[in-house]
């Protein structure tokens, strides 16, 4: 019988800023990895097949669904989660303010792979039409909100984002 230990890889992650030094199966989702070993469980499971989007993070800035990766595929990568936005007694990310003030999650359970979505998509686009918006959310499905209030979210998120890049400039 093999001994389990011996199976374990050693990998060093960056997540939200801090470096991780893990020894995890190689076998293990990138999922898995951020909830069960960092204890950091904002990033959700829903389908484990890439569907859903609840999963999604950024890896060196780009969404990535983390239950199609595994952790030793982001050896030296740039993690972050939804825990990264808002640091405990910060203020929140203009995004979670903007889903907070519009009712834009219901159970919450797809809010963190909507937030993180959103994130990327507003550095890409950062004033966005209504199509565009939808387009963009696309590809995360939330079974409760019927996406109205999550669009109107990502508007009033944009001109957060717009007004706080101008106060910087």
């Amino acid at each position: 019988m093999l001994n389990m230990a011996s199976q374990l890889k050693e990998v060093c992650l960056k997540v939200n800023g801090e470096e991780y030094h893990v020894s995890i199966e190689p076998r293990m989702l990138l999922s898995d990895v951020l909830r069960d070993v960092l204890r950091l469980t904002g990033t959700h499971v829903g389908c484990e097949h890439g569907i859903c989007g609840a999963c999604t993070i950024l890896i060196d800035g780009r969404p990535m669904r983390s239950c199609l990766m595994l952790g030793i595929q982001a050896q030296g990568m740039e993690i972050l989660t939804v825990e990264g936005l808002a640091k405990e007694g910060e203020p929140l990310h203009p995004i979670q303010e903007a889903f907070w003030e519009n009712h834009g999650l219901q159970c919450g359970f797809c809010t963190p792979g909507f937030i993180m979505t959103i994130l990327h998509f507003l550095e890409e686009n950062p004033s966005p039409t209504r199509d565009e918006i939808k387009e963009g959310i696309a590809g995360n499905l939330c079974r409760c909100t019927g996406y109205q209030t999550i669009v109107d979210s990502v508007e009033h998120a944009a001109e957060i984002m717009r007004k706080e890049r101008t106060v910087q400039s």
